[in-house]
């Protein structure tokens, strides 16, 4: 490495004159590792600053290694922006780890293809599949644009998402050692944000697959185990961690910038890792008051029997209608969808009865085929009706799951839309919330993503709502940029029409959505374009249904999304800060989690290392005042709450 014992002498001899090393801090001692070229990992608790220091670090190699290429990855495009703000500079590449990984092996096309079938011909990975058999060597011959990276998935097209993109970089660095040296040649250092959150596969090329090369660079990881709340991140790195013989050497930086003296005590007693955080001893930091001391804060378990949450912020006292101080969070979008007044929709996009069937059925053809049991022949004649009859499904009590179904008069309607239609089209059908609550803002001047999985159809509702947002209040010529009216106002006469136009959607509340559509189009605020005519051909099931729903709770969607309510999920809410925090301690139907096991520290294992992670990183979300509410609690958890939270902390709102 250019100048190395030059740089090694300047940057870790931190000497006082009387020639006594003094101890290095996180800064230092990562500069250390990498004058020594070893990969390090910077290990912080909440509000320890690991942003900051990764900047720090950024750029002190661009300024000692002005030749060096610096690829910085991270879990979210909001990442990569704010990085891209603190560091501007053109030996940086600052991206997702997604981009990083398909901007390094997307031009390999003879490799990707055939990696793609290797993939595909490999029975063990079942994410990667094609054709009912052995895909032909020469099957992307013909493809005009080569393999693709889409936010959707056509295999057969040669289109790969998300997941499979992982899968199949992790393929080719391992089957393709000259990947590697490419790689680490084009950037002497790597260095990856919220490492924790980062998939295994990943991990694998960086550590593992790298080792293939005997080219030379730093790979630095920035991140904390405890805040691991995906189950599809590695979670921790300590297969690789060691002093001696490590691949990676563990710098922990213990100092807490964010959270008062209470929050930090109690957030010590959360974590499992055998990492205390300290007050900072940099006298600006948000949390050290004006007379240069930590502050107090507050910290309250609350608790009742009836699941009365007015009660709950009655007691708080807390302004809930500022969404840049104080929130209130949930475990899921379902527990929210509720009280924010968005259920109706929530449940169509996360809780189809119909697809939920068809789902159980296509889990049971992969089931039997695994576990080689006799296939039930599935013709082209099939319609869904006759597939169900065939596998006659049944629930845990025994009962047909159609007879269920049938039972209900609202999900026999629903049924009777599909059960004529050929099967090999209802399995096609697919509905992901993600379409509908995909882009959540903490607050309404949040960025947006670089891009969305939100649908075409709840786009097209969001451009008739921003433009009805934008007049509302008032921004005019901003509305007058977003509204497809644009093009006609010419004069006063047609400004006027523009002002009746839109305030007839305005007071519109009573219509439904597919009203509204029609609405928008004929006062020419919001034109249908091909993108809706194309998602309702193509997913009419889906389109009858949200239809008539009334636009009102979209509009209620809306002002949640765009970060106007105090609503958030806990998993949303990592990485942000607020003034007062207020956690809802529900399950609701996901049994990944168990607050009252957390409390007993019994249980599964990955149970409760999920939720003791989830409940660490919503506790330190706090600046100052956190609030923990549970319903119904049993004696052994008040008595944990209090050892906790202190006796005088936990209160009965009874």
């Amino acid at each position: 490495m250019a100048n190395s014992a030059v740089y090694k002498r300047r940057l870790i001899m931190v000497e006082t004159v009387e020639g006594n090393i003094q101890e290095l801090d996180e800064f230092q001692k990562i500069l250390k590792h990498i004058a020594n070229e070893d990969n390090f990992l910077l290990s912080g608790g909440a509000g320890s600053g690991k942003t900051f220091t990764l900047v720090q670090v950024i750029k002190k190699v661009i300024e000692e290694y002005p030749t060096s290429k610096v690829a910085c990855m991270t879990y979210t495009n909001a990442a990569v922006k704010e990085i891209e703000e603190r560091v501007n500079h053109k030996n940086l590449n600052v991206t997702t780890i997604h981009d990083f990984l398909w901007d390094n092996i997307k031009h390999f096309q003879k490799e990707l293809k055939k990696s793609l079938i290797d993939l595909a011909n490999d029975d063990e990975i079942t994410r990667i599949k094609i054709l009912d058999t052995e895909v032909p060597v020469d099957y992307f011959e013909d493809l005009e644009k080569g393999i693709q990276y889409k936010e959707y998935l056509r295999l057969a097209e040669g289109i790969i998402s998300h997941d499979e993109l992982l899968i199949l970089a992790n393929h080719m660095f391992k089957m393709y050692p000259k990947l590697n040296d490419i790689l680490k040649d084009k950037f002497k250092f790597i260095f990856v944000d919220e490492y924790q959150d980062t998939n295994k596969l990943v991990i694998e090329i960086f550590l593992d697959h790298f080792k293939s090369s005997n080219k030379s660079n730093i790979i630095g990881f920035f991140g904390d185990a405890m805040q691991s709340i995906y189950d599809d991140g590695v979670g921790n790195l300590d297969n690789y961690k060691g002093e001696e013989d490590g691949q990676i050497k563990e710098v922990k930086k213990e100092q807490n910038r964010r959270n008062p003296k209470l929050i930090i005590e109690l957030a010590n007693k959360l974590r499992t890792d055998g990492l205390i955080q300290t007050e900072s001893e940099d006298l600006n930091a948000p949390n050290i008051d004006e007379f240069g001391s930590l502050k107090l804060g507050e910290i309250k378990f609350l608790y009742s029997n009836d699941n009365n949450l007015e009660k709950v912020k009655s007691h708080l006292r807390w302004d809930f209608n500022n969404s840049k101080k104080t929130k209130e969070l949930n475990l899921t979008h379902n527990l929210i969808a509720d009280k924010a007044g968005f259920k109706t929709l929530m449940d169509v996009y996360d809780s189809d009865p119909i697809i939920g069937l068809k789902s159980d059925i296509l889990k049971k053809i992969k089931y039997n085929k695994k576990n080689n049991k006799p296939e039930i022949v599935i013709t082209e004649d099939d319609t869904f009706e006759s597939v169900v009859d065939k596998f006659q499904l049944k629930n845990r009590q025994r009962e047909l799951k159609k007879d269920i179904l049938l039972a209900d008069s609202e999900k026999a309607l629903l049924f009777n839309q599909l059960k004529d239609m050929p099967f090999s089209l209802v399995r096609k059908i697919y509905i992901n919330k993600d379409s509908l609550i995909d882009d959540k803002k903490q607050d309404e001047d949040d960025e947006n993503k670089k891009s969305s999985k939100r649908d075409n159809l709840i786009k097209h509702l969001f451009k008739i709502q921003t433009n009805i947002s934008l007049y509302q209040n008032k921004k005019y010529n901003e509305f007058l940029r977003a509204t497809d009216y644009r093009f006609q106002v010419k004069s006063i006469a047609d400004k006027v029409e523009l002002k009746e136009n839109i305030e007839n959607l305005v007071n519109a509340n009573d219509k439904t959505i597919e009203e509204m559509i029609n609405l928008a189009n004929e006062k020419e605020i919001c034109l249908i374009d091909d993108k809706v005519n194309t998602f309702k051909e193509k997913n009419e099931y889906l389109y009858n249904r949200i239809k008539d729903i009334k636009f009102n709770e979209f509009q209620k969607l809306f002002e949640y999304l765009e970060g106007k309510t105090p609503f958030s999920t806990q998993h949303k809410t990592k990485g942000t800060e607020f003034e007062n925090v207020l956690v809802i301690l529900d399950n609701g139907d996901w049994n990944n989690y168990n607050f009252q096991n957390l409390f007993l520290e019994t249980g599964t294992s990955s149970v409760l290392q999920r939720t003791q992670k989830i409940f660490y990183v919503c506790c330190t979300r706090a600046k100052e005042k956190l609030a923990i509410y549970f319903n119904s609690p049993s004696d052994a958890v008040l008595t944990k709450a209090k050892e906790w939270f202190g006796e005088d902390n936990v209160v009965n709102l009874e």
